[in-house]
């Protein structure tokens, strides 16, 4: 992973204000281009320029009304298993949601909440091997997804801003359930027991959740704690990625709240 010090991020905003163009800047200072147009776009933002003015409205820019409990899901679904890209010749940045084609059920899900939150862009789905992409073009992505930036999730810090906590306080269960939906799974475990003499098979069900982020666990089990649900860690081969909810009345919140993915 390549690491950008303050000077050269500054020697980037220099240029770039004085009109050179994103390709010229990346070229000249050896960074990748989504790297430079981020630098440019949230630079713009803190000057109190909108970034995407010929754009649909922006909930942030523009003060357009926001669906918060369509948002607080997909932000879930973002931190757990998206990204926002900004490819070589394309103007616009892409907010990618990969969903496995094995829960059909939530690849509907997830392009319901994108065409909530995005109500006057186009949202496709872009077929893989074995998953889809659910994909939407914007120039504010950068504005309603603030943790985006360079390098993988888990190598920087995640951070709520205070407008995005205030919405997943409102619709903590979207939240979790975007988490889910990402990076969790229900199961159902079995043990057996001998009653009577005789050898009786026992089911319960639990939830896990997996994340190599540190910050992202620790929003999750953050809105558990509000709502109530108990959880443990659970560190598999030394590492504490993995986050369980099995006690009886937690699984039963979270099975009338989340429910297995479909």
């Amino acid at each position: 992973m390549n690491h950008h010090g303050t000077q050269v991020r500054q020697q980037a905003l220099t240029w770039l204000r004085d009109g050179v163009k994103n390709a010229e800047v990346a070229r000249r200072l050896d960074v990748p281009l989504g790297t430079v147009g981020y630098w440019k776009h949230m630079d713009r933002a803190r000057r109190g320029e909108c970034p995407g003015k010929h754009d649909p409205a922006c909930p942030r820019c523009d003060g357009r009304s926001l669906d918060r409990a369509a948002y607080s899901y997909l932000l879930g679904l973002y931190l757990g298993d998206g990204h926002v890209s900004h490819y070589r010749g394309h103007r616009v940045p892409t907010l990618m949601i990969t969903c496995t084609q094995t829960w059909a059920g939530l690849m509907d899900e997830c392009e319901q909440a994108v065409r909530a939150v995005f109500p006057d862009n186009s949202v496709m789905r872009v077929g893989r091997k074995g998953c889809s992409d659910v994909k939407v073009y914007s120039k504010h992505l950068v504005c309603l997804f603030p943790q985006h930036g360079p390098g993988r999730k888990h190598e920087r810090a995640i951070v709520l801003e205070p407008w995005q906590q205030e919405i997943v306080d409102a619709h903590p269960w979207e939240f979790v359930r975007g988490l889910i939906h990402s990076d969790g799974c229900r199961i159902v475990n079995w043990t057996t027991r001998l009653v009577g003499g005789e050898r009786k098979r026992y089911e319960y069900p639990r939830y896990f959740f997996t994340n190599v982020s540190g910050d992202i666990r620790q929003l999750f089990t953050d809105t558990l704690d509000k709502l109530g649900v108990a959880w443990t860690l659970c560190t598999r081969e030394g590492n504490p990625f993995n986050i369980s909810v099995a006690r009886r009345a937690s699984v039963a919140l979270m099975d009338v709240h989340v429910g297995p993915k479909y």
